[in-house]
């Protein structure tokens, strides 16, 4: 199942939820993202020619985050572009998740290991502003 997080018009996130299952190859976010997330499902003996990746400039405007959620269980917290709290979802093991725009946070729910990708190179000082959380009482749970 593939799960998208909204706010008005703008993507906050795409879930690739474990039990994802298709034939062939899909991408599931538009060309216009600078990082781009897909699924293959191929047969034994398929052949992907080798090839090598051009020299290409790319301008990135929102640094995307994609977190593959190898063991335990996560909260994700989802904001606004303002700092307000919208929803939360969690992530299990062998879930995936694009984060495109808007805040996020994490709460760990048991020991978790995460893989993340994002562009490169990344500046921890310039490419992130942090904020205190402003969770309500009761989280609001997709």
């Amino acid at each position: 199942m593939i799960d998208t997080v909204q706010h008005g018009d703008i993507e906050l996130a795409l879930i690739v939820r474990r039990g994802y299952r298709s034939d062939g190859i899909e991408f599931f976010t538009p060309a216009s993202y600078s990082q781009q997330l897909g699924y293959m499902n191929r047969p034994a003996g398929y052949v992907i020619a080798p090839h090598v990746h051009t020299v290409v400039s790319h301008q990135v405007q929102y640094t995307k985050e994609v977190l593959f959620v190898r063991s335990g269980r996560v909260r994700v917290d989802f904001y606004s572009e303002d700092q307000a709290y919208l929803e939360s979802t969690i992530l299990e093991a062998g879930d995936v998740i694009l984060l495109a725009r808007g805040g996020h946070g994490f709460e760990m729910l048991e020991p978790t290991e995460m893989i993340e990708v994002k562009q490169g190179p990344y500046s921890a000082e310039s490419d992130k502003l942090r904020f205190v959380p402003r969770l309500p009482d009761t989280l609001k749970l997709r």
